[in-house]
């Protein structure tokens, strides 16, 4: 690395640590009170409800374009789900005490598109269609929206293109509500895409173009492309507040299974929520909302891995989109495919300065073990990149964030707290796929 850049960094022993590829813990030494934090922010829970009900309106379309969404009426939601099992495993094989119960979020089981892409993508698709279809006198907002779902909807959409940049997870969320409303979608996808992802994309009736490049690289050239159409739209994952906006809907939706299983959150019921990250929409956004509900109870940690901490480098050295993790000698690939950002989102980084607790990274080797953990214990698959959120969890008895603890005064509090990995992604994976996964890195 350039000794100028250096002489700019915050934390500079913690970088040169994850400089040489080794797993470090962050603790953000700008984390605020949320009320303080929040008046910095221009985004309110006033958005967040504007989103939801919005969402509210699209459920008579989603439900009769979607069949399996039948069962919660056109909501794309997923379960909160207890896991001893797997919470046993992990203080066994990692020599740990984790201390309150584990649930898992199984954001890898959304219907439509498998992942938590599916709340930030697939409402952004939603959004803009509602505008042109607002714009252009085709419904009004008290209307029944199962008409989007009429050969007519899809005529009229049918002369207008969406386009997004993705690693593989946004872009199958874009790609097939797009080509179910009847927009003709592009998705640019990087080299680290999985195919299954591109060629489920193209039997959904999207337009896929690959790069032997990075995720930036499909991010540039898809904008670029979009912004050169007039009939165009670009999804920006970057810089999207949309997008965030859809995944901060999850937040008000947690509450609800919170309620309904007795989940209590408060000073001496602490949560502590753990998702992986790529470039930061989802991570943030998802955190955002907890924030702006759960204040200052809820504790939230990103987790990257050790060659693509795009979050990691941009918010420890203070410089946000301005560093890549090129920039600190790293490669930027990973086995995770959708955490393989080499540069994080410059409007997330900004959101997050004072709401995020810290961020961990770990080695691709731990995705697979922790991956055929969580089959093992309880029968649940999730894709590599989702099981980063276990190694929260299994952190808990680091230095770091033990002095955390003590410091946010929860020290005799734990055994009331709520554990949630975040699982991002899974459900669509094709069985051959599972099955070379569950062989991956075996010792």
């Amino acid at each position: 690395m350039d000794q100028s850049l250096w002489n700019k960094v915050n934390n500079v022993d913690l970088l040169k640590e994850v400089s040489k590829g080794k797993e470090v813990i962050w603790i953000n030494e700008n984390l605020e009170k949320t009320d303080e934090a929040m008046k910095q922010i221009q985004i309110t829970m006033a958005n967040i409800d504007d989103a939801e009900a919005r969402l509210a309106r699209f459920a008579p379309f989603i439900e009769k374009v979607f069949p399996e969404t039948k069962p919660q009426h056109g909501l794309i939601e997923s379960p909160l789900t207890a896991i001893p099992h797997m919470q046993k495993q992990l203080e066994e094989e990692y020599q740990t005490i984790i201390r309150g119960r584990l649930f898992l979020k199984q954001d890898s089981h959304l219907a439509i598109s498998g992942s938590v892409k599916a709340r930030g993508g697939i409402y952004e698709v939603l959004k803009h269609a509602e505008d042109l279809a607002l714009e252009h006198g085709k419904i009004k907002l008290t209307d029944d929206y199962s008409a989007f779902a009429t050969p007519a909807f899809r005529e009229f959409f049918s002369q207008f293109k969406i386009q997004v940049g993705s690693t593989g997870n946004l872009g199958m969320s874009i790609g097939i509500m797009s080509a179910a409303l009847g927009f003709h979608v592009i998705v640019h996808m990087s080299a680290d895409a999985k195919q299954w992802k591109k060629d489920l994309l193209r039997q959904r009736g999207a337009e896929v173009i690959e790069y032997n490049d990075d995720y930036s690289k499909a991010v540039e050239i898809g904008r670029k492309n979009s912004d050169a159409d007039p009939s165009s739209y670009f999804v920006d994952d970057e810089n999207s507040v949309t997008l965030f906006l859809g995944y901060a809907v999850a937040a008000k939706r947690i509450q609800k299974q919170f309620a309904e299983k007795g989940i209590v959150v408060d000073a001496e019921h602490p949560l502590f929520v753990y998702i992986p990250c790529g470039v930061g929409g989802a991570p943030g956004g998802v955190a955002f909302g907890l924030k702006q509900v759960f204040g200052d109870h809820v504790h939230v940690f990103f987790i990257e891995p050790t060659q693509a901490p795009c979050m990691l480098v941009g918010m420890a050295s203070g410089l946000q989109n301005k560093v890549s993790v090129q920039d600190f000698g790293l490669s930027g690939q990973t086995h995770a495919d959708g955490l393989a950002v080499g540069r994080a989102s410059g409007f997330v980084g900004g959101v997050m300065k004072h709401l995020i607790s810290g961020i961990l990274s770990l080695e691709d080797y731990h995705l697979y073990d922790l991956m055929r953990d969580i089959v093992n214990t309880e029968d649940i698959f999730l894709e590599p990149s989702a099981c980063a959120s276990f190694w929260g969890p299994i952190q808990l008895k680091s230095k770091e964030i033990q002095a955390y603890i003590q410091e946010k005064g929860l020290s005799d509090v734990m055994q009331n707290a709520t554990h949630i990995p975040w699982a991002t992604g899974g459900s669509l994976v094709p069985a051959e796929i599972r099955e070379e996964y569950m062989h991956t890195y075996l010792k």
